[in-house]
């Protein structure tokens, strides 16, 4: 069996997998899925590294899994320890020497968006609503408890460049959702077309399937691991 390493996105915890890892638990594998320092203005993207790699501690057979701004750090990660399978989760792809600051505007992420909205009908650039921007497919009830792990968001590890100068030598695989309002699917399968050469694999759902959709997403990530590694 595996051992998951789910990583949560920007503002957020580990909560964000609480529909996802008991399913993989129940198929027999390990799940680890630490919470990272989001609201410490001391921690960059190296303590954001350091925080995935303690939590895993001595376990290997590691499948690891990035949604959103985790993309900068799951690769980081993959360059200490022996990581089997990368899978990138509606995941933001870096460039070496790329902030996760300076990604919105080189991969053209805010004009995208603009346009999405413009074609769905929504007003472009007015105010990010966290309902209508990530969580329109989320049920109800998972609704009214995320508001309770919607934490602050600090700006350090935005600032410094990522320290890699390639691509990690891991499988990777890259899911990506077609009803994605912030990173719209039409950009993310340019952007991993251009910086990995993959074509991502698509879900029907929004930002945060592991909310949305969690039976689905652990079927697509035990595909992956059977593609993989058998």
């Amino acid at each position: 069996m595996a051992t998951y390493v789910l990583i949560h996105g920007a503002g957020s915890d580990s909560w964000y997998w609480h529909l996802v890892a008991p399913q993989l638990q129940a198929l027999g594998h390990d799940v680890v899925a630490p919470d990272l320092p989001c609201g410490d203005d001391s921690a960059g993207l190296a303590e954001y590294a350091d925080t995935v790699v303690d939590a895993i501690g001595e376990r290997r057979n590691l499948i690891l899994v990035a949604q959103s701004m985790a993309g900068f750090t799951a690769p980081m990660v993959c360059e200490r320890l022996p990581v089997d399978l990368l899978v990138m989760l509606n995941a933001m792809v870096p460039s070496p020497g790329e902030s996760p600051g300076d990604w919105w505007a080189n991969t053209g992420q805010s004009e995208a968006r603009r346009e999405l909205d413009a074609r769905e009908s929504r007003v472009p650039g007015r105010p990010l609503d966290p309902i209508e921007v990530f969580l329109h497919d989320v049920p109800q009830d998972v609704i009214e408890r995320s508001a309770a792990h919607a934490g602050q968001q600090s700006e350090t590890p935005f600032q410094k460049p990522w320290p890699l100068e390639r691509w990690p030598d891991v499988p990777t695989r890259v899911l990506i959702s077609r009803n994605d309002r912030f990173f719209p699917a039409e950009f993310m399968r340019r952007v991993v077309r251009e910086r990995l050469g993959i074509t991502p694999d698509e879900m029907d759902c929004g930002h945060v399937p592991a909310l949305a959709r969690p039976a689905e997403l652990v079927e697509r990530l035990e595909a992956y691991r059977a593609d993989v590694l058998g």
